[in-house]
């Protein structure tokens, strides 16, 4: 946790918590936005131009919201316009760290050795906690944005004038049903998962369990007509939010965050689901089960042991 650019305490899961023990979770610290012309975006000020070669993003396998934005960059082609660098999935006292685990990177481009060292490079007061996924600007040597969602926009379109391809993953005519069903993943299933396994009371912890398995059953039934994808025959950015938490369902959420009702397996339209997203060109590179369940399990508040689990070996 950083106040006033200063680490001051041990990384700890739960970032706040309200009277009735349920986790909240902490609002991004900067919403800068990529364009075209470099012009203001949706919040923040202008001169974030997009130019290949510019931007980089840091990210965990581990972490879902980082995962969208390495989806976005792989469907859209951004591979050669925008760098990338992965963090070690280990949580340490000092939160992320570079390097130091199979595919995890050193910061060639900064030099630091935490994630917390960008943010306080960015702006040297800064107080709350250094999450990933960030968007770096090599131009200015700030951050751009650490909103994940944003991330995920400003992939999918800013750069359209210098690499085309790919799906338009928030197409005009379904914005307004990406929003409604976007914020409804977030609070019941995205988050849902969070709330169960941070959840400090019995009350809090029964609550969010309920909305997450509400959710899945609602999504099981949305897909038992045999449709590819949550619209229909178009992937939109609302599938990218959905998989990057089945993917993680297993391994993670449903043993040490006690989403435990079933296990995805055993839900027929929701698991085909996963493994047609997990097949989708760029997709599957993307995910790393290693990564993944060393990463949720040296969660010390969740595993003092730090042991991790076997399985599952696959997905």
């Amino acid at each position: 946790m950083l106040v006033n650019g200063v680490w001051q305490e041990n990384w700890q899961p739960v970032q706040a918590k309200d009277e009735d023990g349920r986790f909240i979770r902490q609002t991004s610290s900067f919403r800068h936005w990529i364009t075209p012309d470099g012009q203001p975006g949706p919040t923040g000020r202008g001169g974030f131009r997009a130019e290949s070669g510019r931007y980089h993003l840091y990210v965990a396998y581990i972490c879902p919201w980082a995962s969208r934005t390495l989806m976005a960059r792989e469907l859209k082609g951004l591979q050669d316009v925008i760098g990338v660098t992965v963090v070690n999935p280990v949580m340490t006292d000092q939160g992320w760290r570079f390097g130091g685990f199979p595919g995890a990177q050193e910061d060639t481009l900064n030099g630091a050795r935490y994630m917390h060292e960008l943010y306080t490079h960015a702006d040297p007061q800064i107080s709350g906690r250094a999450t990933v996924p960030v968007l770096w600007d090599k131009h200015t040597g700030t951050i751009v944005n650490n909103e994940s969602a944003d991330i995920l926009r400003m992939l999918n379109s800013a750069f359209d004038h210098l690499v085309s391809q790919g799906p338009d993953l928030y197409p005009a005519d379904l914005a307004e049903d990406i929003d409604r069903l976007n914020a409804h993943l977030y609070t019941e299933l995205n988050n849902g998962v969070y709330q169960a396994g941070f959840a400090s009371t019995q009350q809090a912890y029964e609550e969010a369990y309920h909305k997450v398995f509400r959710a899945l059953d609602e999504l099981e039934t949305r897909l038992a007509d045999g449709r590819d994808f949550l619209f229909g025959s178009r992937l939109t950015e609302t599938d990218i939010r959905l998989f990057v938490t089945l993917v993680r369902f297993d391994a993670a959420y449903h043993g040490l965050f006690k989403c435990n009702r079933n296990t995805l397996r055993e839900v027929p339209a929701l698991n085909g689901y996963m493994h047609r997203m997990l097949a989708l060109e760029g997709i599957g590179k993307t995910v790393h089960l290693d990564h993944i369940k060393a990463g949720y399990y040296s969660i010390k508040a969740l595993n003092p042991g730090g042991i991790v689990p076997m399985g599952p070996q696959r997905l």
